[in-house]
């Protein structure tokens, strides 16, 4: 069980404070992994690369750097509304466990560490009504052909176009169902291992937790970050091929169940692990740097 924590009031002026924060983390979480994201969807999404390595060379090579950032305007805009209702819903949720546990055991009403997992799990889930359709954008634009080839002349464009095959359910938020998946386990453990890692220092140390350095708040929230992506990596290759997908007669996977089939048929289990290195090496900082700035700017507010 975690250790007693302070009841906070479920306020509004505390929400928008976790809100906050959370829209600070997002935009650091941005810049710091967009280089990494590319090289990682377009591992996922096609064969022509051999390695990461090949991948960013050739990006650089035919592209030139701003491709690093291509799609990047999207990302930046929505991935910071996503963090911040990540946080918020996460930080709601845990207050909402706390009063019931206070209801039931006064003396202990701080969090499970099953209680941790929900909080971050719904948390997940209440960020994938706009994650999915962001992230589809991204994926659009970041797998595109390069110069007077390309399908998309901007994000706009992108969402104008999705929506139009297939209506906004089944084009925009094609890969939806899977999305939702991936944000629950994800979130659920990502949450998960950076409370129980700041738990069990303020612990060990006998201090608050406001007490323990950046430092080491960066470094937890990098091992999360690893965490959070050895636990639900499989659920977003499938998710990244569904939504690099063609339409029409063009479509390979009837649904996700139809995805997992046929990626389980051509390439075996290592298919559900293409990308996962550049993966881990951009969760370590990206996470790190979330947490650090999140963390920081709540303390900033009180």
């Amino acid at each position: 069980m975690a250790g007693p924590a302070e009841i906070e009031q479920g306020s509004l002026q505390r929400t928008f404070k976790d809100l906050f924060a959370g829209a600070a983390g997002g935009i650091a979480q941005v810049l710091l992994g967009q280089p990494f994201d590319i090289v990682k969807v377009r591992l996922q999404t096609s064969s022509q690369y051999p390695n990461a390595l090949d991948c960013a060379t050739k990006i650089f090579k035919d592209e030139g750097p701003a491709a690093f950032y291509k799609g990047t305007l999207t990302p930046l805009v929505g991935i910071g509304a996503c963090v911040s209702i990540q946080f918020g819903a996460f930080h709601w949720a845990r207050r909402r466990f706390e009063a019931s546990n206070t209801a039931s055991s006064p003396l202990n009403p701080g969090l499970s560490y099953g209680q941790y997992y929900l909080s971050g799990a719904f948390a997940g889930i209440a960020n994938s009504v706009i994650s999915g359709p962001i992230e589809h954008v991204r994926i659009r634009l970041q797998t595109q052909p390069h110069g007077a080839a390309r399908l998309y002349s901007g994000p706009i464009d992108c969402i104008r176009k999705l929506s139009a095959h297939e209506g906004v359910l089944k084009g925009l938020y094609r890969g939806e169902a899977v999305t939702i998946l991936r944000e629950a386990q994800a979130y659920g453990v990502w949450f998960l291992t950076f409370e129980y890692l700041m738990n069990a220092d303020a612990a060990r140390n006998g201090i608050e937790r406001k007490e323990i350095s950046s430092l080491k708040v960066a470094g937890y929230g990098g091992l999360a970050g690893e965490a959070l992506w050895l636990a639900s990596y499989p659920f977003d290759v499938v998710k990244s091929k569904m939504q690099s997908d063609g339409f029409g007669k063009d479509m390979r996977y009837k649904g996700m169940r139809d995805c997992f089939a046929q990626t389980y048929r051509t390439e075996g289990m290592r298919g559900f692990w293409k990308g996962i290195g550049p993966t881990l090496l951009r969760a370590m900082p990206v996470s790190a740097g979330t947490f650090a700035v999140v963390e920081a700017t709540m303390r900033f507010l009180g």
